[in-house]
């Protein structure tokens, strides 16, 4: 490979680098404004101390914030550094989601799977700050979902059958513990996120996805009891985590655990009976 393969693809990464910062930009709008059950568009970013209106110059993802040493040019008040971690996080983001679906062979994949991260990352912090994950999100990915399913069923193989139980095979079961808990347990949040991105997934995705989001959510809970004493938490986050990895490594991990526990016969008759009801 020579030189000019080399410094086209780092002009490609480096675009989808500063996309992927400026959609995070949009997301912090999301995080802050969707619980609130705010406008996303009407009112123009602003101070959240003095109110003032955020120059155009101000609003460079990443950059403005390092130039103003993280302080309001009106009042100076401190502005969180969490704006440009989010905006930072997800722009990497969007570059490891290029790398994985080879954004110049399968662009329109590309751009589906890094949006719905995106969304990921917004249930993540919106979670995390409010216990509460928005339906319109949860809406947003199984649309985007449904999308990827049309353009690529045919081309690639997708068995249908599979993204339809995925969006039911945990969603259900969590709803369960949500309704015989009475909301204690589970909120109905998680179950809404667990249908739609099942229906990104398939089976195979949203199990590893549950498994991750159990074994990271367990360890999380653990420690935030040790120190705050406190046993609710948000599972959100912990959900959007596994989805995140079930995306990019749930056929890897799935294929590893069927082997290692010799289940692959199994899997080939759930298989075909599924084909034989769809």
């Amino acid at each position: 490979m020579g030189t000019q393969y080399y410094i086209y693809y780092g002009i490609i990464y480096l675009f989808v680098f500063l996309f992927g910062a400026t959609v995070g930009s949009f997301l912090n709008v999301c995080i802050y404004r969707l619980p609130k059950e705010e406008s996303l568009i009407k009112r123009n970013s602003h101070c959240m101390s003095c109110g003032t209106e955020i120059k155009r110059r101000d609003l460079i993802p990443i950059v403005s914030w390092c130039l103003l040493k993280g302080k309001c040019r009106a009042c100076g008040a401190k502005i969180s550094p969490r704006y440009t971690v989010v905006e930072a996080l997800n722009a990497l983001v969007w570059i490891f989601v290029a790398y994985k679906t080879n954004v110049l062979m399968h662009p329109v994949n590309f751009l589906l799977t890094a949006v719905i991260f995106s969304a990921l990352i917004v249930v993540f912090f919106m979670d995390w700050d409010t216990q509460l994950i928005s339906t319109y999100v949860c809406i947003f990915i199984a649309v985007i979902a449904v999308i990827y399913i049309i353009l690529n069923h045919e081309e690639y193989d997708i068995p249908i059958y599979s993204h339809i139980v995925g969006a039911f095979i945990v969603s259900v079961p969590l709803l369960l513990i949500e309704l015989l808990s009475k909301g204690r347990a589970m909120g109905r949040g998680d179950v809404y996120l667990m249908a739609a991105c099942g229906l990104f997934l398939g089976i195979q995705g949203v199990l590893v996805a549950l498994a991750v989001a159990l074994v990271t959510g367990s360890i999380a809970g653990i420690i935030i009891k040790h120190y705050t004493s406190k046993s609710a938490f948000a599972f959100g986050p912990w959900l959007s985590l596994g989805v995140a990895v079930g995306a990019l490594y749930g056929d890897v991990i799935g294929e590893w655990y069927l082997n290692f526990t010799g289940l692959n016969d199994t899997e080939e008759m759930i298989e075909e009976m599924l084909l034989r009801i769809f």
